[in-house]
């Protein structure tokens, strides 16, 4: 039977996993994909704080996230750069600065992540949060993808697209600071970006396409801790193999 330990990691990456799939899918059609990477070495500077005062790496990552965003978001409306130049602008600064605090024993934990000191508080505040960010996502996915098409013709239809661009990136912020303490900073990128390449290799409509995120996301989650308990490998390169392996099988079914 499973034990305590491995069904709060089971319930945890699986939830998680599952949002970012579905936050990812907008990524993909945003032709923002590339930007998961980059936002989650953004939390290095949160993780290094985190662990040098002995609070919950996942609230110093989203605290550093918030902040970067928001840095982000006011230099875009600004300067009119595109979002991935200010982002690698604010991520670089934002590794150098982690690598003067970080201490050197706990690299390893901040680039892959570590889900060996799971609680059920943690556990539960992290898969509340998921579908909250979940909710807030669907409530403006249509909007997204609206915008994404053609941003004037958004505009022209009084969707406030800053606004939802940035409620987006904020959504996007609290999945992947929960998501460090799975697959760390090094593998963020992943989580977004793979199960909605899997979810798009199989979709013949947004619906599915969506969905489809979701469900890739998700069985990734299940099937990375699945052989972490098998393997014992850590579980953040685990979660994103069995994304990358549930990838290949939908480019050999992939729907033309």
């Amino acid at each position: 039977m499973m034990d305590e330990k491995l069904l709060l990691a089971m319930l945890m990456t699986v939830s998680i996993g599952a949002v970012a799939g579905y936050l990812g899918t907008l990524m993909l059609s945003k032709r923002m994909s590339l930007v998961g990477g980059p936002l989650g070495h953004l939390t290095l500077p949160g993780i290094a704080i985190a662990l040098i005062y002995g609070f919950d790496v996942s609230i110093g990552a989203f605290a550093m996230l918030v902040l970067a965003i928001i840095v982000i978001w006011l230099f875009e409306k600004r300067t009119k750069l595109p979002i991935e130049t200010l982002t690698a602008i604010v991520f670089t600064s934002s590794v150098a600065v982690a690598f003067l605090f970080l201490p050197a024993e706990e690299v390893e934990m901040a680039l892959i992540g570590d889900i060996s000191q799971l609680t059920l508080s943690s556990t539960i505040l992290s898969v509340s949060l998921s579908i909250l960010a979940f909710i807030v996502v669907k409530t403006i996915y249509k909007k997204i993808v609206f915008s994404a098409i053609s941003e004037d013709l958004a505009k022209s239809e009084n969707i406030k697209v800053d606004r939802i661009n940035l409620i987006y990136l904020l959504a996007v912020a609290l999945v992947i600071g929960l998501g460090i303490r799975i697959v760390g900073s090094l593998l963020t990128a992943a989580i977004v970006s793979i199960p909605a390449a899997t979810s798009r290799n199989l979709s013949i409509n947004m619906k599915q396409y969506a969905y489809g995120g979701i469900i890739a996301g998700g069985l990734a989650g299940m099937l990375g801790i699945i052989i972490y308990q098998l393997f014992a490998i850590p579980a953040g390169p685990a979660v994103i193999i069995s994304s990358a392996g549930l990838f290949l099988l939908s480019v050999a079914f992939r729907r033309t």
